[in-house]
């Protein structure tokens, strides 16, 4: 079965950085484009950014531009989210999900917390 499984939260200070990653296994990676999106507390979920499935064209809310990048590695079946320049605002439950056909996501990750300390 399709899994997407995501990994490297944590806590950090504010200004600091984090890299998720988001290993998926069961499916034909290059046939998917892979998704981040966050929930805080309270929140609804919100989209994070989204990188394509045979390119690097990417995505990103205005919340994350020029802090945050995707990229992903076909070889491994992984993307990733490099954040970088953290705030206290990012903090959330990290979520990497994946789309085989533009509308809605087809596979989600448990999720991965990172909390950013002021």
């Amino acid at each position: 079965q399709v899994q997407l499984v995501e990994s490297g939260g944590g806590l950090v200070q504010a200004g600091g950085s984090l890299r998720l990653s988001c290993a998926a296994s069961g499916l034909t990676f290059s046939g998917y484009a892979m998704g981040w999106f966050r929930q805080a507390p309270g929140k609804e979920r919100e989209f994070v950014g989204r990188i394509r499935r045979t390119s690097d064209l990417t995505y990103y809310a205005d919340s994350v531009k020029g802090r945050f990048t995707i990229s992903r590695d076909s070889g491994k079946n992984t993307v990733y989210l490099q954040m970088n320049d953290l705030k206290p605002e990012d903090t959330a439950v990290y979520y990497c999900a994946a789309q085989k056909y533009a509308g809605e996501y087809d596979y989600w990750g448990q999720g991965t917390q990172v909390t950013v300390s002021s």
